[in-house]
């Protein structure tokens, strides 16, 4: 990772007392400078080799570098043909195939801004972001959910693109916007998170800081295309340092990773925990030899997870803490493993905090998990919400919204959120959002949302909802099913007398909880 010059400086005594770590800023990031150029300047380096596998059972789809850069820009080309001009947004309604990465690199490359969105999302989700964002191109693949529009790109058409005379990259300024994502914030309302180029530049913290790539790994990433954290960890991370990236097909099942990881020699494995969890479900021996170790992320590896795939591959697995708004800052990593069940440390380069009310906390005092502005994978902001991007500073801080405690080494512990945000499956969703899909259905009165656990480290959203009879929970499903992507849905539904609400009349979700618990264990 390349470092500032005074990266070499040392904590100060009052950083050592306070829960702040700062050991010198990241190099800057150059100018001028384009995302996908940076992503992909290995093409010029070593353009035969294979940038990418997507694995199959009995065979493998092998994409070499220049390969991959040729369907990059001639995509980007396309896009231009399509009608579209610099800054404007591109909605990606496509699936779990390589078009996905495709698409996203070429618009980024022709200086357009990619919209990645979930495939699960529903119809009304989707009418929501384009009323808000009015994308100009609609990438899609008719398989997925989108509204029909006049301003679509089939697949067959986007695929035909990649044969195209390739454009140049579109150089500029790293602080321009680059690309847009969504997640559910607090109010109910996923928000549109803002990110500049610039914040590829911060992603060479984790190479070090977690993962210890090589370019001479073939990283085995679990997720689908379509998933932000195969995007980065599985995809542009490995392509950026020149190393291979291998990706199951579509339709993959767990049960067929032991032979995928043994087959194709890989050297680093990347899943979310509910993977890691299905994986050793029947295996109690894995037999790996190339593999140096795992990556987690997406929600928090449970300690028995963790101990089990110790125990089944010899190898130790590395999570990382992260979101939407600056990926992945804390970590461990080989050179550094966390200490027990902590999340490691902030990566080199960072400046990390805890604070309280009035600023950073004295170490080994709980607070709330921060990033300073000045961080290259730090968001621009909430795409046309000034007031709520403001909401999340506290001065120099943007506040995670997650609660942590910064011990004395340096690691932080993580406690939780100070708010009701769930994790289903690695994606943060609102309570909020999905008690409003539930407004005004029939023989409803009032609903709140929350997590349980249903056994030992396994979550799902549980709905409470009051009325005169408990409904029919399959006609609730289908109602879920046609207003909320899958994982937002609930997987219980929960008919009670009263919901249960502080002095303030806000709804306690902690007391649905602990009621779950109460009647379940």
């Amino acid at each position: 990772m390349q470092r500032a010059p005074c990266a070499a400086r040392k904590h100060s005594l009052a950083n050592d007392m306070q829960s702040i770590f700062d050991n010198g800023p990241q190099a800057p990031c150059p100018k001028p400078f384009n995302m996908a150029a940076h992503v992909l300047s290995q093409s010029h380096i070593c353009p035969e080799k294979i940038a990418l596998q997507i694995l199959h059972s009995d065979h493998c789809e092998d994409w070499t570098y220049r390969e991959l850069e040729a369907a990059v820009l001639g995509i980007a080309a396309g896009l231009l043909e399509s009608g579209a001009q610099t800054g404007d947004l591109i909605l990606m309604r496509l699936g779990n195939t390589v078009d996905y990465p495709l698409t996203y690199l070429g618009a980024l490359a022709a200086g357009l801004v990619p919209v990645p969105t979930s495939a699960a999302l529903t119809l009304p989700e989707v009418e929501r972001i384009i009323a808000e964002l009015s994308p100009t191109l609609i990438v899609r693949d008719t398989a997925v959910t989108c509204p029909e529009t006049t301003n679509q790109i089939r697949l067959p058409q986007l695929q035909a693109m990649c044969d195209l005379p390739p454009v140049d990259y579109h150089m500029g300024d790293p602080e321009r916007l680059g690309y847009v994502v969504y997640t559910s914030g607090t109010s109910g309302k996923p928000r549109a998170v803002a990110h500049a180029h610039r914040a590829i530049w911060a992603r060479q913290m984790m190479f070090e800081g977690w993962y210890s790539l090589r370019t001479d790994d073939r990283v085995l990433h679990a997720g689908a295309f379509n998933w932000t954290y195969t995007m980065g960890t599985g995809l542009m991370d490995p392509w950026t340092i020149g190393a291979t990236a291998m990706i199951p097909a579509a339709g993959t099942q767990s049960d067929a990773l032991p032979t995928l990881l043994a087959n194709n020699d890989a050297t680093i494995f990347a899943a979310a925990p509910g993977v890691y969890r299905q994986l050793l479900r029947d295996c109690e021996t894995l037999t790996l030899p190339n593999l140096r170790h795992g990556l987690s992320a997406g929600e928090k590896l449970p300690s028995a997870t963790r101990t089990a795939w110790s125990k089944a591959t010899g190898t130790s697995v590395f999570e990382a803490y992260g979101m939407s708004e600056c990926s992945t800052f804390l970590s461990g990593s080989p050179s550094q493993p966390a200490h027990g069940d902590r999340l490691g440390q902030p990566q080199t380069g960072r400046r990390i905090a805890i604070l309280g009310p009035d600023g950073p906390v004295s170490r080994g005092n709980k607070g709330t998990i921060a990033v300073h502005k000045s961080d290259c994978g730090l968001m621009m902001g909430y795409l046309k919400a000034p007031e709520e991007t403001a909401a999340k500073m506290q001065g120099e801080w943007f506040l995670t919204g997650d609660q942590g405690i910064m011990h004395h080494d340096d690691q932080i512990s993580y406690l939780g959120r100070d708010d009701d945000m769930m994790n289903a499956g690695g994606y943060r969703v609102s309570p909020i959002e999905v008690e409003q899909a539930f407004n005004g259905y029939l023989g409803m009165d009032a609903v709140a949302v929350t997590q349980v656990e249903v056994k030992t480290d396994t979550y799902v959203i549980a709905a409470f909802y009051t009325g005169p009879v408990a409904l029919e929970e399959n006609e609730l499903n289908d109602y879920a099913a046609h207003q909320l992507a899958r994982y937002k849905q609930p997987r219980l539904y929960i008919h009670i007398d009263a919901l249960p609400m502080g002095a303030n009349g806000k709804i306690l979700r902690k007391a649905l909880r602990d009621r779950y618990i109460q009647k379940n264990h």
